[in-house]
């Protein structure tokens, strides 16, 4: 959970920073229940509703920045579900989970933006975040319910086992999609919208 406060040496107003919130908790079509997003164009809205973050990736980022290692936990990447074994390899875009009460669609990957630099006070962990692929993902909500610590996720429905999360951050990240990576993306069931849009628009300048 975040509230809106001053983050870096310029006080940019920033709920990055998360602290761990005991008891039951209600998960709305926009945002968890008094979690705030000073900025909806980087978290928040139906499509960057939950963000979600692999426990396994703190191990990796402390070896890899050990300077750092105080502020490799939970919450420390500003996600919103630290989630315990499951990582961004077993996904694939769509994929629907139950958590607690909720029901919530895997539809983006985080793209870093320069607020995680200013958390830790180095601008190489937004780089080094798009490289090594470790960004999480983005849940939208399909069923508001309420979720707590501890709560087991669920694979509810696959409707694109064909097309992984790591080849959508590939996408992302790394290079443009194929004519036939584009045809299915732009009618791919829980896809980002602004994507299925992307790739609309590339079928139509065909």
């Amino acid at each position: 959970m975040g509230r809106t406060a001053p983050l870096g040496p310029q006080g940019v107003p920033s709920a990055f920073r998360k602290h761990e919130v005991a008891g039951r908790i209600a998960v709305g079509a926009h945002c968890l229940d008094g979690d705030e997003q000073a900025d909806r164009t980087v978290h928040g809205g139906e499509e960057m509703a939950v963000y979600a973050y692999p426990f396994a990736h703190y191990a990796r980022w402390i070896a890899d920045f050990p300077h750092h290692k105080a502020k490799f936990v939970p919450g420390g990447v500003s996600e919103n579900l630290t989630m315990n074994g499951l990582v961004e390899a077993d996904l694939c875009v769509g994929d629907v989970h139950r958590i607690g009460g909720a029901i919530v669609q895997v539809c983006q990957p985080r793209q870093p933006c320069f607020k995680l630099a200013l958390h830790f006070d180095d601008n190489q962990l937004p780089k080094a975040m798009v490289r090594n692929g470790r960004a999480g993902w983005y849940y939208r909500v399909l069923a508001p319910g309420s979720i707590e610590a501890g709560d087991i996720f669920h694979l509810d429905d696959r409707p694109n086992p064909g097309f992984s999360f790591e080849r959508l951050v590939e996408i992302v990240n790394f290079r443009n999609p194929s004519p036939s990576e584009i045809e299915a993306m732009a009618s791919m069931t829980g896809l980002a919208t602004w994507m299925r849009n992307a790739a609309r628009e590339q079928l139509a300048d065909r």
